[in-house]
Parts: C-alpha cells; structure tokens; sequence
C-alpha cells in the first residue's frame, strides 16, 4: 500500500474538514460554507462514503489531500508529511517521492530541535540556561511542549551528529545550522552556547531557530542577544508566526487570535491558559500572516510591548489586518512593560484587559488625536494626515462614515470636506496592497452541459440505469467535450464488465457499474494514456464532482423517480442536438441552393424533414 492510501484507511475525510471548518448533516453527506470564497448559502459537500469534497460555487473539490493542500498552502509530499502524523503513518526516508531538498531539510531541522532538546536536558553547559527558564516561571512540561533546547558551546558537535545520520555538509548549510568559514571548504556550528527556541510552521515542522544568548553571557555577547535562522527553502520568516501549529484549533474554537510580539509572551501565554496566543517574533504582522490567520479566525486581539517599536509594530500590524476586511482590538497593558511579564505578575489584569480590547480604530483614533495639538491648525491637518489612511481601510461603509463624522467633530470640519479628502488617499508607499486573489470561478456552463452533468450525474448514483440510458441517449447529445469524454468512458467500461460477465458464463443479473470500480478504471485508463490525473480537468475530478452533484440533488430519490428524472434530462439533451442538428442542416441547404447539386440537396431535405419529425414527436411526448 502506498502511503498516500495507507493515510486514507487510517483518516477520516469528515473527520479531517471538521478541524477546520463547521459541517452539518445533509442526507448521506455533509455540507458547509466554503473556506475557499464568500458565500451565503452553503455548496461545499463533503462525502463520507466516497471520501472526496467539491465546492459547487468555486468548483474546488479533491480528497482528503486536496483539501489539506488549499486550506494549508501545501504542495502534495508536504500535505503527505502533515497527515502521515495523524494517522500514525511513519514514511521511510528512502522513499524518492518524499527525498527532495525541502524534505531533506525539515529532516535535518526536527533532528537537531531533538538533539538541542536533549542537550538542554542533559548537557552540564545548560545548568545557567535552565536557572534561568525556571526562573521567567516556566514549567517542565512547557519547556518539553515547546521543545526548547540549548546549542552547546562547541563549534561543530551539531554538525557532527547530523553528518552520522547521513546528512551532508551542504544539506545542514542549506537548512541553515552551520556557517561556512570564509576561503575554505569548512562549515562550524551557527548557533553556539544559547537558548533554542524551535520555530514550526503551521503543521508542526520546525523549520528555524531563534535562540537566544546564555544569560551568563549577556554582558559580554557580541553576536547579539537573539540570533535567528537565516531565510532557507523551508522558512519564510514573514509567512511563519510563533506558536500558531499549537494554536490553530483553539483560534478556530474561541474564533479569536491573540498577537502578541515575543516568543516568551507566546509560550506563557499558553502555559496560563490563553493558548489561543501567537507571536510575530518581533515583527508587524504581515500580509502573508493576516491571510494565514484568517483560515482560523476573523477576530485580532494585539498586544505588543509598550516600547516606540512595540507601537510601531501594531500600528503595521493593525493596517494590515484591516485591509483583509478582519475585525482589530487592541489590548492596553494594564501593567508591566510586555504580555509575559503583565500575565505572570497580573493574570486577572490581563484577562480584564483582554475583555476590554479597544476596537483599533477606537485606539488609533484616540492615540492620534493625542499625538497633536489639535487647537492649532498644524495639528489638526496632521492628525487628518495620520487618520484618514486608517480610516480608508474599512471596508465597511458605515462604519467608515461614523469615524469620519467623528473626526470632523474633533478637528471642527465639515465631513464633507474630509470625505473629498478620503477618497484621494492612496495606498501608504510600502504596504502591501495585494489583495487576495478570488477564487476561481467555475466557467459559466450552458443549460445544456448542466442538463448533462446531471444526467451523468443521476447515472453514478443510480448505476442500474445505465444500460436504460444507453438506448435513449448517443455520447454525441452529451454537451461538453470532458463530460462527453466521460460518458464515453462510461459505456466502454459498462460494456467491458458485461463482456467480461457473458464470458465468464453470467445466469444472474449482470453486475452493475459502481462508482468505485469507474473511478479505479479511469485512473487506470489516465496512467495508460499519460494524463495528469490532478489537473483542474482530469475525468477522475469530473467523476468526482457529479458522484457529490447526485448525492445533492438525488438523495431522497428512489429507483422509479431516478429513472423519471433520466427520462426527462435526456428528452430535452436529445430535443436540444437533434435542433442544433436542423440549424446546421438549413444553413448546407442554403449552400447547396447556390450550387445547384440537387442530389446533395435532396439528400439533406430529407435529413432535414426526419429531424423535424423527430422533434416533433419529442414535443408530442
């Protein structure tokens, strides 16, 4: 069994969509709001006995895979790696499928988080390290929940470990533990006697290091106190936030993140309860933050530190979010100087403070009209500077227009004149104005090939017809070249497993067509013939979009409705070919007139007057 299939038997696809999103009952499926894009009315189906999802507003869908690849940005051996964990499937280095440099390197960076774990733990260097985490109050099952780590004060004893477990010179430089030495071949240990903080991504794999000095050394450290992975092909610093693999699900479940600055606010957080609580380590949220946040949640607390840098940042942060359209507050230090020193010595202040979280406008409002002596007209024309740009962001008109009213009462204006100002405000020079691309739209399909999908579609869930429909409907009043194609591939396998049952010396019934043994033939067909089988367009993803389509609109019906509803898609498809057909023929009448070949013409007045009959006995029922 491949992996990929060994994942699926173990993981239930209901079960997986479940973490991320709400599904609800609908017959024998499930359905939601799709993630993907806006929408009012769910059309996101998820099939527990098939085990596959489709979005029947965007025209997403896919397995279980497909779907942890969207809503995680993954690709499929990342994906691969994110629910092998889950299901309790160990995946062998050796496999080609799982060898890339990417993997390589998360390979490389979960030994080394062990191996400075395990030094932490053990290594007599790390006797002032521990001191000193015991002493910020943190407990032994956080530091082992976090996986900190100590780098011993040696320059190559990573590297040498690493290389026994088969890695390469080049490989650890790639993934950013080691230093090359300037005009030779050799490499030395990048971080050496600090405090390891490991840095996952959102699935859990560390891919960077933040580490911080031996506070023995404070004093006399030159490097720095923090010293950080450098950027590598598994760390993106501005698309990474501390903490969020451990707080995904209680964001989801309390529908709120908390932001706060520093990987130590991050991790007390947690240990006091607030586990809901990710770090930007340092840094403004950015725009590749906001969008990964918003799988989660819509709703930002921030608190960063009460430093010029720390307001800065959520300043940033805070713009950011509110161009994605995401609801802001700001938490105000009731004390202390950031969120880990506040929780530790005031846990109730900071849960008052995080109740009482000002909505960002309500605090960047009231922080610029303190910033400038309004009374003067210097001031007021600054402060109408700074507030405007913020109030350009919202999206939502009413609300835009309160804090403009506001404004004009503060600064003694006419909104109107504010308003004329707002609408020549443009993005601030340096943001990130991208805006998230929508997704997708599924082409605009005529009547016809929707009639199609569904007549396919009734067929797959009621394979029993199939022979029936065959004698009322050619492949050719199929409409859609990939739904044709389909329905083609349907009668070849139907036909082939009769052939197969005559042979064989079949008395019963013959077998029916099952969307399992399609789905397994076509895949097999698709290899045959090359075919990327997860294109947008692959038969198997059509096949899976119409076995989800007639679980929808089919399941409350019973075998003599089916068989009535097949009847009358496949009188208006053929109503509809037999038309198309007329229109042409009239057109070559036309032609042929010019020509003069009566014995052409003739040949198509006839097809021309046994189509029109054909129509009309279609109309005459």
């Amino acid at each position: 069994m491949q992996p990929s299939d060994e994942i699926k038997s173990k993981l239930d696809i209901v079960d997986v969509i479940k973490d991320y999103i709400p599904l609800k009952a609908a017959g024998v499926n499930f359905r939601a709001n799709c993630p993907f894009h806006h929408e009012k009315s769910p059309s996101f189906i998820v099939s527990p006995e098939k085990q596959i999802w489709h979005c029947f507003g965007c025209g997403k869908g896919g397995d279980i895979f497909g779907f942890v690849m969207e809503m995680e940005g993954l690709s499929f051996i990342e994906a691969l790696r994110a629910m092998a964990s889950k299901a309790g499937v160990v995946l062998k280095r050796e496999d080609p499928k799982i060898s890339s440099e990417r993997n390589r390197i998360l390979d490389i960076m979960e030994t080394a988080a062990a191996y400075y774990h395990n030094m932490f733990l053990e290594n007599s260097g790390a006797e002032k390290i521990r001191e000193y985490l015991s002493g910020r109050g943190l407990k032994d099952e956080t530091i082992e929940r976090w996986q900190i780590g100590y780098s011993p004060d040696s320059w190559d004893d990573l590297i040498i470990m690493l290389k026994g477990k088969g890695f390469r010179d080049n490989e650890i430089f790639s993934a950013g533990l080691s230093v090359k030495k300037e005009g030779t071949s050799r490499f030395y240990n990048r971080f050496r006697d600090r405090v390891m903080f490991p840095i996952k991504d959102v699935n859990g794999n560390t891919v960077a290091f933040s580490a911080r000095v031996n506070p023995a050394k404070e004093e006399t450290e030159k490097m720095g106190k923090y010293i950080n992975s450098p950027q590598t092909v598994v760390y993106n610093k501005s698309k990474i936030l501390f903490g969020l693999d451990k707080a995904k699900h209680e964001i989801k479940k309390k529908d709120l993140a908390i932001i706060v600055e520093g990987q130590m606010d991050c991790i007390t957080a947690h240990q006091e309860g607030f586990s809901n609580t990710v770090a930007s380590s340092g840094t403004a949220l950015t725009n590749e933050q906001v969008v990964l946040l918003k799988r989660y949640s819509n709703n930002l607390a921030l608190s960063f530190d009460k430093d010029k840098a720390g307001e800065m940042a959520a300043d940033r942060g805070m713009r950011e979010a509110m161009k994605k359209g995401m609801s802001v507050r700001v938490i105000e230090l009731p004390s202390g100087k950031d969120p880990d020193e506040c929780i530790k010595n005031d846990k109730a202040g900071w849960e008052k403070a995080l109740l009482a979280a000002k909505p960002a406008m309500e605090y960047y409002f009231n922080k610029v009209l303190n910033s400038f002596d309004i009374g003067k007209e210097e001031g007021r024309n600054s402060a109408v500077k700074a507030a405007l740009p913020i109030i350009a962001l919202m999206e939502n008109k009413v609300e835009q227009g309160h804090w403009l009213k506001k404004l004009a009462q503060k600064i003694d204006s006419r909104e109107e004149d504010l308003r004329s100002e707002l609408i020549k405000i443009k993005p601030v020079e340096g943001e990130n104005t991208d805006e998230e691309k929508a997704p997708e739209k599924e082409k605009i399909s005529s009547r016809e090939e929707m009639l199609s999908e569904l007549f396919i579609a009734v067929l797959i869930k009621f394979p029993q017809l199939i022979e029936y429909s065959l004698n009322r409907l050619d492949s050719d009043q199929i409409i859609g070249e990939e739904l044709n194609s389909l329905y083609r591939k349907m009668i070849v396998y139907y036909n082939n497993i009769i052939d197969i049952w005559t042979q064989e010396g079949g008395e019963m019934s013959p077998p029916q067509v099952s969307y399992e043994g399609l789905k397994e033939w076509i895949s097999n067909q698709q290899v045959s013939e090359s075919i990327n089988e997860k294109s947008e367009n692959s038969q198997l993803a059509i096949l899976n979009k119409l076995a989800l389509l007639g679980d929808k609109d089919f399941f409350d019906y019973d075998i003599d409705k089916a068989r009535n509803e097949a009847i009358k898609i496949s009188l208006e498809l053929k109503k509809y070919y037999l038309s198309k057909r007329r229109k042409e023929i009239k057109k070559l009448i036309t032609e042929a007139e010019e020509t003069e070949n009566e014995n052409y013409m003739e040949g198509l007045m006839e097809e021309f007057k046994a189509l029109s009959d054909e129509i009309r006995d279609l109309d005459n029922g």
